[in-house]
């Protein structure tokens, strides 16, 4: 009997052990199972995002050296401009006349080709037509957005701003033939009646065109602006006693102001880089002038009409384009570091 009882007990302790063996071995088979699957999903899912990072960061190279590539092109064919024009030459002279070009070489080019390429007066074409459309475009906008987002009811609101936006989106080529065939005639006639000459082909036509065209870029973004501002500013003010137009003027601009200086400075873009309504209203006469009754062009439509046709790449009117491409694209940017140092002052002292 006492050998039975030692057997059955060591059958006992032989039996546990297997069990806690059997477990064991259940338990890290579990624990491996389990970490390959994790480790699976998180290879996985690493794998996920090193490819989304990568696809955004290729995405972002794309963007950079396409810019970086441009600048750069603009800058080496610059200096071969400037080889054979003067930089002060271009930059003050006051006479353009690329089909006068010299195609020769040495020192006589050079003084010829400086006596043709003067960019003052497309720089003054440029800058007038642009200030024509910005003020006709700027008050007009900046108040139409105002009125939708402040005064009009809702049913208006629906009705105006979506047919703000259909004018946006109609191609310049129609806004330059309303130029050419109605605005500049009725301008021409108007000014016969009264004896005063004004061109066939005007930057008054073409500035007043483009400012039309301009407007629903100024007062949707403006309106969105303004829209975003929060209720509890307004609230504040009336319930400080000011009336809504103060609370506008004095409490709503100010905090929109950032914004609304983006829409101004994408409404100057627009307006510098516009070239169809140019051609078509003002003309291609470099005529140096303030007078907005007379034609003009633009930097843009130069850049054209130096860049159409058979051309030599390696000719100083062919050039004169990456020149003048390279003065736009310095002026454009200044304006972006203003218009940024504007917002940030004011985001300063509104946030």
């Amino acid at each position: 009997a006492s050998k039975a009882v030692a057997l059955f007990a060591q059958f006992q302790s032989i039996s546990g052990l297997v069990v806690m063996g059997i477990m064991a071995a259940m338990i890290a088979a579990g624990l491996l199972y389990g970490f390959r699957k994790i480790s699976v999903d998180y290879r996985a899912r690493h794998l996920v995002e090193r490819t989304v990072m990568g696809v955004l960061i290729a995405a972002s190279a794309v963007a950079i050296v396409t810019t970086l590539g441009i600048v750069l092109s603009l800058i080496f064919e610059s200096v071969r401009f400037f080889e054979k024009v003067p930089f002060f030459n271009f930059l003050f002279g006051t006479h353009w006349s690329p089909q006068s070009v010299f195609e020769g070489a040495g020192a006589e080019a050079t003084t010829r080709n400086g006596e043709v390429f003067g960019a003052v007066p497309v720089f003054t074409g440029t800058l007038l037509i642009t200030f024509i459309a910005m003020a006709v475009a700027a008050p007009i906008g900046l108040l139409a957005a105002i009125y939708l987002s402040d005064y009009a009811t809702p049913r208006v609101r629906a009705v105006v701003k979506p047919l703000l936006e259909v004018l946006a989106g109609i191609p310049t080529v129609v806004y330059g033939f309303f130029a050419a065939l109605t605005v500049a005639p009725l301008f021409r006639q108007t000014g016969d009646l009264f004896g005063v000459g004004i061109s066939s082909e005007s930057a008054l036509a073409a500035g007043l065109v483009m400012g039309v065209m301009i407007i629903p870029f100024v007062s949707s973004l403006s309106d969105d602006v303004i829209n975003a501002v929060p209720q509890t500013l307004r609230d504040g003010s009336a319930g400080l006693g000011a009336t809504k137009s103060e609370t506008i003027l004095k409490v709503v601009i100010p905090a929109a102001l950032p914004g609304i200086v983006s829409a101004m400075m994408l409404a100057i873009s627009r307006a510098i880089g516009e070239t169809m309504i140019v051609v078509m209203a003002a003309g291609l006469a470099a005529n140096l002038t303030a007078n907005p009754f007379e034609s003009v062009t633009t930097v843009t439509v130069q850049l054209v009409t130096l860049l159409v046709g058979d051309q030599e790449f390696d000719s100083a009117k062919t050039l004169a384009a990456f020149a003048l491409g390279l003065v736009l694209f310095c002026v454009t940017l200044l304006l972006n570091v203003i218009a940024l140092q504007v917002i940030r002052k004011y985001q300063e002292q509104y946030d």
